[in-house]
């Protein structure tokens, strides 16, 4: 990531040195999940879509600890390899949207709400802010080479509610949470790096 671009990381010592941590990514651009990867203070198991699985970036990424996920259903060994990696104090990246968009945490999925409810482990939000900009790029698919983009990583919190419960309304009502905390943490980072 330093050679291509010039990452600017904000924060990184708020993610916990040790024990389980969801780091939730906005998700604009391709290159957002890699800049993540690259940037964050330990290493990162991103859940990533099963198209991206072939050839030498499937055997790369495997290398690395991604998992895969087929986002047609619920994929339960995707599910219980998220929820190993908590278990055994690791770093999960999620993108909550569940695919490229706004990357303004607008419309978030259940999932993330799920794991972090289920596991307890604490959510760290993730900004990345300038991947999708289109002035000087060129490669269609990349950020302008040697451009900066900002990772900017927010304070760490809990998603439940203490009570400890994981019916749908307690799901729901978390993802209600992590969607304010989410948002108020992409604004945040854009009062402070500009964008």
């Amino acid at each position: 990531m330093y050679g291509l671009w010039k990452p600017r990381v904000l924060g990184a010592w708020r993610v916990p040195a040790a024990g389980p941590v969801i780091l939730a990514v906005n998700h604009s651009h391709n290159v957002d999940g890699p800049m993540v990867m690259g940037t964050a203070p330990r290493p990162a198991h991103f859940l990533v879509k099963k198209e991206a699985f072939v050839g030498p970036l499937g055997w790369f990424l495997r290398s690395i600890g991604q998992l895969e996920v087929d986002r047609q259903g619920t994929d339960r060994a995707a599910v219980t390899g998220a929820l190993e990696v908590l278990q055994q104090g690791g770093v999960l990246g999620i993108f909550p949207e569940g695919t490229r968009g706004e990357g303004d945490f607008a419309a978030l999925r259940a999932g993330l709400a799920y794991f972090a409810v289920r596991s307890g482990a604490p959510i760290v939000p993730v900004a990345v802010l300038g991947s999708a900009e289109r002035a000087g790029r060129l490669v269609r698919g990349l950020p302008p080479l040697r451009g900066r983009v900002d990772v900017v990583f927010g304070d760490p919190f809990e998603a439940g509610d203490g009570s400890g419960r994981r019916t749908r309304k307690a799901l729901d009502e978390a993802t209600v949470r992590i969607q304010h905390r989410l948002a108020a943490h992409l604004a945040d980072a854009k009062r402070l790096t500009g964008r």
